[in-house]
């Protein structure tokens, strides 16, 4: 991947609109930054290159929202998890599909690029949930 484009949250919503999850490798000293961020907070360096993730990974812990702000009413009850993914990263997402009983730590999941739709006036990037395997 090129090391041109700009290692911005922007630029991660960018590559979800194209369903890619994509994370920045510091060429320093290897950490990868999810999201990418343009300094490596372990050596500090500025020099990053840009590694696409699968999405798979183990639900890590969850919780279920029945008292919603205003954007998610609709939604509630529903479900907010960290997913731990490859190479030790975590993601916290919408988790989608998943009736609520049949939620449990340790649970394999996979990012959703197409399930997760919200109403279209907040927030005004690109969504992903995660989803079982």
């Amino acid at each position: 991947m090129s090391t041109t484009s700009a290692f911005t949250i922007e630029q991660f919503y960018r590559f979800l609109e194209q369903r890619k999850l994509m994370a920045g490798k510091c060429l320093t000293c290897g950490k990868i930054h999810l999201p990418p961020r343009p300094l490596c907070d372990s050596c500090y360096g500025q020099i990053f290159e840009w590694v696409e993730l699968s999405g798979k990974g183990k639900l890590l812990t969850y919780t279920i929202i029945h008292v919603a702000p205003s954007q998610f009413q609709t939604m509630a009850p529903y479900t907010v998890g960290i997913v731990q993914l490859e190479k030790g990263l975590k993601l916290l997402g919408l988790i989608s599909d998943v009736p609520l009983e049949q939620l449990k730590v340790g649970m394999d999941l996979t990012i959703d690029f197409v399930a997760c739709r919200l109403d279209k006036t907040w927030p005004q990037w690109q969504r992903y949930c995660f989803k079982a395997v």
